[in-house]
């Protein structure tokens, strides 16, 4: 293998390198949030047994769609982690691997896109609630 083609694939898994820090850093939101909900649902139940149903109900859907993005980009990181793997391979057998690279990068970003709709659906419920507050 050339030092020159080591760096190239290098070169290529920057990107989806800074692809997993910035899911890495959405995963943290997410696991904020979710902790929050849970403390929330947790004083709920401590409460009174009889609470307000909406809460709960409210409660529940929000983890529903935090648990949901969680396990997408989860998914998302261990595709991404196969497409750098993958492509390091491709470089040191000299083999063209683009066939495989290509769907499993196309999928990464699918489940990324479906995490962020969660997230989204979690907000808005977020801002539902908070308004109903006032």
């Amino acid at each position: 293998m050339q030092p020159e083609s080591l760096s190239k694939a290098i070169q290529l898994s920057v990107t989806p390198v800074f692809l997993l820090a910035g899911i890495g850093a959405l995963l943290n939101v997410l696991s904020a949030r979710l902790a929050r909900v849970s403390d929330h649902a947790r004083r709920l139940s401590e409460s009174d047994a009889r609470g307000d149903d909406f809460d709960r109900r409210h409660c529940k859907r929000r983890m529903q769609h935090i648990l949901r993005a969680i396990w997408l980009l989860t998914c998302s990181t261990l595709l991404l982690s196969i497409v750098v793997a993958t492509m390091f391979m491709s470089v040191l057998t000299q083999i063209d691997l683009s066939a495989i690279v290509a769907p499993l990068f196309i999928t990464t970003m699918g489940m990324l896109m479906l995490a962020s709709i969660s997230f989204l659906m979690e907000v808005k419920l977020a801002i539902e609630h908070m308004q109903r507050s006032f």
